[in-house]
């Protein structure tokens, strides 16, 4: 049995015990390749794991057309949640639209507005939430594990693809034709929002073209942080 085929049927154990023993469970999508592939799994198996994304409102049109790829192949429709209007038009007015790029602590707030409140409203009245990110992605997931104790949110936190290599995701993608943000063949590996994301050079970290105006060491937006504090939360043995 080859590495990634062991990958995949570990997987899928896994995402059969979430939707078993912690239902209501949700799948907190980026539409980007590793939450394709994610996508793929829960889908084909008919599990009752229900997937969202946050519409931030400032992705590339080329992630949005995920959307619409998703429910072309698969006939779903992944839910969005939106930004409060009335919090995004009080830091416009008194920041200015792209004052992210002036300090980290503007950067934050931003995505506190865009993404960390929505993520909140999506995860209410659940018992567990799973995501794509894998610990080769950069120094702060290093420590990643597949099972987490999320005491921000009063609940399990699953990380599914943590031990996944990029390799085997591209594998995956190709052997079973998932759909994908069109995006990463321009040199996008790691996709946020559009003034905060560039194509990387050969070479550089996977996730070198977000924030990239930053320190490595403050490259999370705070989806996956406790009180703000780049630590990885309590792992969970299996």
């Amino acid at each position: 049995m080859s590495d990634l085929h062991t990958r995949v049927e570990e997987t899928g154990n896994i995402l059969a015990r979430i939707a078993r023993d912690f239902s209501p469970a949700v799948f907190a999508s980026s539409l980007a390749a590793e939450d394709m592939v994610l996508t793929d799994l829960i889908l084909k198996a008919g599990l009752p794991i229900g997937i969202f994304s946050l519409e931030t409102g400032r992705l590339h049109k080329e992630t949005l057309e995920v959307l619409d790829k998703v429910k072309a192949h698969y006939g779903y429709e992944i839910e969005l949640y939106r930004p409060q209007p009335e919090a995004v038009e009080a830091y416009v007015a008194q920041n200015g639209l792209n004052a992210f790029y002036d300090r980290v602590e503007m950067r934050k707030e931003c995505c506190r507005i865009r993404k960390v409140e929505p993520l909140g409203r999506a995860l209410a009245g659940k018992r567990a939430w799973v995501t794509g990110q894998r610990r080769a992605q950069s120094s702060t997931r290093a420590e990643l594990a597949v099972q987490e104790d999320d005491t921000a949110h009063g609940m399990a936190k699953f990380n599914p693809l943590a031990d996944w290599s990029e390799q085997d995701v591209w594998q995956y993608i190709r052997d079973n034709n998932v759909p994908f943000n069109s995006l990463h063949e321009r040199g996008y590996p790691s996709i946020g929002c559009e003034p905060c994301t560039r194509a990387i050079q050969p070479g550089e970290d996977v996730r070198a073209g977000r924030w990239w105006w930053e320190n490595p060491e403050s490259k999370e937006c705070g989806l996956h942080l406790v009180d703000g504090k780049l630590i990885r939360i309590k792992s969970v043995a299996a």
